[in-house]
């Protein structure tokens, strides 16, 4: 049972990996790779307008630093792959294990359920951090990593915790949810004391806006898929 669980998850989660890998680049890597020529003073904001034909003019292994600094395409797309497939791999496997305790405790989890799922673990892992610590592109100061990483940290598992509460929890309990899921937007995300950024806003926005979607994407994916491999045959 135990090599099933653990199959189940690292099967979901490679899966899900490849198909956010593609969505990244499909839909992100265009920015990313603008995002570097600004990073590396080749574009500056209001120096110039950057029109989309300029945009699509990007080379795919274009980055800052002279030619001898650039990473291959391929690789790059490799060390992209892999962090997708070792973030996704333990997602998969926090998702196994959380259907497969509430499968212990009876309660029943189907197809939309399993969709159900996959949006709290969107909403634990990205919607509610986002809210305090937006996706950023390269070039975009912040506040140090450690902090941020605390943060972002305790703000998931409190929402993991606060929507636990609400969806299964009753009564007053559920009060307790809501006041878990504000306690780290109430703290607040580690910031910068003013803003700085050499990035057109627009860019950024983009980049937000699309890492949220692709993430949608791939958890709901995550959740049925999970809910799918451990319905089946050991």
């Amino acid at each position: 049972m135990t090599k099933h669980l653990l199959a189940s998850g690292l099967i979901a989660g490679f899966v899900v990996a490849l198909l956010a890998t593609l969505l990244q680049f499909a839909f992100l890597e265009r920015g990313i790779l603008l995002a570097e020529r600004y990073e590396s003073g080749e574009l500056t904001h209001f120096a110039g307008v950057v029109s989309h034909a300029d945009d699509a003019t990007v080379a795919p292994d274009a980055g800052h630093g002279n030619a001898a600094e650039q990473m291959p395409f391929w690789q790059r797309q490799a060390k992209t792959l892999l962090t997708l497939v070792i973030t996704y791999c333990g997602y998969g496997l926090g998702m196994i294990a959380g259907l497969s305790i509430a499968r212990h405790f009876g309660i029943s989890i189907g197809p939309s359920e399993a969709l159900l799922w996959g949006l709290a673990g969107f909403a634990a892992f990205l919607l509610a951090p986002a809210m305090g610590l937006e996706p950023t592109l390269p070039g975009v100061e912040a506040a140090d990593l450690a902090p941020r990483q605390v943060w972002w940290l305790f703000c998931a598992v409190a929402t993991v915790a606060g929507l636990g509460v609400l969806a299964y929890g009753s009564g007053s309990l559920r009060l307790t949810g809501v006041v878990i899921l504000s306690i780290p937007h109430i703290i607040g995300a580690p910031h910068l004391a003013e803003f700085t950024g050499i990035l057109p806003p627009e860019l950024s926005a983009q980049h937000a806006a699309r890492s949220l979607g692709v993430g949608l994407v791939a958890w709901l994916i995550l959740g049925g898929l999970a809910r799918w491999l451990l319905d089946r045959p050991a």
